[in-house]
């Protein structure tokens, strides 16, 4: 679980933009650079070497969110 007031800090170190926490993958989601960062044991990997690419099928339902 991530703290809410942590998130709205967070930003994508690629792009910038802020991040969606997906609690179900323990992952932040970014949607303007499309990277996913993995959060493990509570912490977020913010490193892009540690992110990997949201697929086609992850980035359609996003769009449709």
């Amino acid at each position: 679980m991530i703290d809410k007031k942590l998130l709205s800090l967070l930003v994508c170190p690629v792009s910038k933009a802020p991040l969606e926490y997906d609690a179900d993958k323990q992952e932040l989601v970014c949607r303007a650079s499309g990277l996913v960062y993995p959060v493990r044991d509570g912490i977020p990997v913010m490193l892009e070497s540690e992110a990997r690419q949201l697929t086609l099928e992850e980035r359609e339902q996003l769009d449709r969110q």
